[in-house]
């Protein structure tokens, strides 16, 4: 009798690849569903319960999706998406997710006629290429010292969010602070670092209208003896220090034998004369105001007070990297170490201001400030968290056209010429991946689309007229007015988008869509409980009767 043949049942590994990749295209339709009524100004919001209890109002798609817990790992991978863009760009968190679930919902057909993913994910790399090219033909370069300009960018970028009823209040904070904060690095680059050198403080209480961007730092701290040291200084010689001003504990438990009584009173004069050592060498530089993050003994503050100079302890650090940016003073990690140099003397005023039952610390009017706060005033603390959501994404466009000033047209105009143009280069793909090329082109309507059906108006008329335009290809800026949806030409409108946010939404949509797709099977690795009680499991010895023999089939 001849041996049984292995017989592989491809038609059944085809079944079950087609089965994930089903599932996977419903997880993320499903995940681009639950944002798409929070693009465009005339946006839906979300109310959201975190897990604290708290009640988070917005229509950020970042701040949407990272509240959700959801079990499906296409739909994680899809929320992962958002922060990514957020991360990256700051903006677009909510089209990144639409354009990503439209080109997963249009390769659907294609799996189902047993198209390899393999062919669909290289007629969308193709396209991807292809729209990055129209991109660089339509985008306009800007002059980013031009005030009017930024200002009406960064207003088109954020003009779908809550804050966009404000006027150019928000703009303006972003522009101001990104301007303070900019490095230059030569060959006319500009370094922003919003992340390390932009602070924003939120201070229920006041109108929006208060909110402004300090030339300086503010923090939540008083002085350490409110009493004996100054509130108020012009000109402030600064001094910031990484290190305790208080007598040094032993590292392990230590003890100390005393004979005579007198020499308790030395054990304490050791202490106070070590104390008053590093308050002299301070005091050498004649300071006026002395910040550390560490701790500031009793001693310590009687002879700084003394000496008529006020102090500051238990400062965080991120805070005091902003203090030596904004002052220009350096940190120092021991006091015999210091030197002139180390003296802050750009600041024009320290200031303590009580704002409600809270003491603040302004260093302001500084000369050459590379850092800055941003003081927000409002109603109410869920307000106040959503023009800081806000903020964040005014602050990164105006950083991304620091960068890279270049322009794209808004209100979906961008993806309907590259849509366009997209079908036309279509009929000269070759072989299978023609079709796959096309739906992707199709795919980039999303964005249009739910725009328009957001606003409220006839989504297949309004479609219809934009497609017929852009396919003519008689101007590329025509698009859809957010507020309104009539048809506009967006640079009339001034309604723009950042050339890096668009590219960086193509390029993660497209690849996140190309990886879903390749998932052929979700194996899991989390190991299920065992009821109480029962043992652990002995191993299952197989025996010649028991074999499976499904797949093999004797000649």
């Amino acid at each position: 009798m001849q041996a049984p043949v292995l017989v592989l049942k491809d038609s059944l590994k085809r079944e079950s690849g087609r089965k994930v990749h089903h599932a996977n295209i419903q997880a993320s339709k499903a995940v681009a569903d639950i944002i798409r009524t929070t693009l465009g100004p005339r946006s839906m919001l979300k109310m959201l319960l975190d897990a604290s209890g708290g009640i988070v109002v917005t229509n950020d798609g970042n701040a949407i999706l990272r509240e959700l817990d959801l079990a499906h790992p296409a739909a994680k991978s899809m929320i992962e998406l958002s922060r990514t863009q957020d991360e990256e760009v700051g903006d677009g968190t909510t089209s990144v997710i639409v354009l990503a679930g439209e080109m997963l919902h249009v390769a659907e057909a294609f799996i189902d006629k047993n198209y390899h993913p393999t062919v669909i994910c290289r007629a969308y790399n193709k396209a991807l290429e292809d729209a990055l090219a129209v991109l660089d033909t339509i985008a306009m370069p800007i002059d980013v010292k031009d005030r009017t300009a930024l200002l009406g960018l960064v207003k088109s970028s954020i003009g779908t969010k809550f804050t966009s009823q404000f006027g150019d209040l928000i703009s303006d904070l972003a522009i101001d602070a990104t301007e303070i904060v900019g490095v230059d690095l030569g060959q006319g680059l500009r370094e922003v670092d919003i992340k390390k050198y932009i602070k924003v403080e939120k201070i229920p209480g006041g109108q929006l209208e208060d909110s402004r961007v300090l030339k300086g730092v503010m923090f939540n701290k008083d002085v350490v003896a409110p009493g004996k040291m100054r509130r108020k200084i012009v000109n402030p010689r600064i001094i910031l220090l990484d290190c305790p001003l208080e007598y040094k504990k032993g590292e392990n438990q230590t003890n100390a034998e005393l004979l005579k009584e007198e020499d308790w009173g030395v054990l304490l004069k050791l202490e106070e004369e070590y104390i008053e050592n590093l308050c002299m060498q301070i005091l050498k530089f004649k300071p006026d105001l002395v910040i550390t993050e560490k701790g500031l003994s009793d001693l310590a503050c009687h002879y700084l007070s003394k000496a008529g100079v006020s102090a500051i302890r238990r400062l965080r650090k991120t805070d005091n990297n902003r203090i030596a940016k904004a002052s220009g003073a350096t940190i120092v990690n021991r006091p015999e170490e210091l030197q002139e140099s180390d003296v802050g003397t750009g600041a024009g005023l320290f200031e303590i201001k009580k704002i409600a039952d809270e003491f603040f610390a302004y260093i302001v009017d500084c000369k050459d400030p590379k850092a800055c706060t941003v003081l927000l005033r409002g109603a109410s603390k869920d307000l106040l968290n959503e023009v800081e959501r806000n903020l964040q994404d005014a602050l990164c466009v105006a950083r991304n056209i620091i960068k890279n000033p270049k322009l794209v047209p808004g209100g979906g105009a961008t993806e309907l010429t590259v849509s366009a143009t997209l079908k036309q280069k279509s009929s000269s793909v070759e072989g299978i991946e023609k079709w796959p090329y096309e739906a992707a082109a199709i795919a980039f309507e999303a964005i249009p689309r739910t725009l328009t059906q957001n606003c409220g108006v006839n989504v297949i008329r309004t479609m219809t007229a934009l497609q017929g335009k852009h396919a003519n290809g008689e101007n590329a800026w025509i698009g859809i007015d957010g507020n309104t949806g009539a048809i506009a030409d967006m640079k009339e409108q001034k309604i723009w988008d950042s050339y890096t946010v668009k590219a960086q939404t193509f390029k993660t949509a497209i690849e996140a869509a190309c990886m879903l797709l390749r998932i052929d099977d979700i194996v899991s690795g989390i190991k299920k409980k065992q009821a109480p009680g029962s043992g652990p499991s002995k191993p299952k010895v197989e025996e010649e009767g028991d074999a499976d023999n499904e797949n093999m089939i004797p000649e």
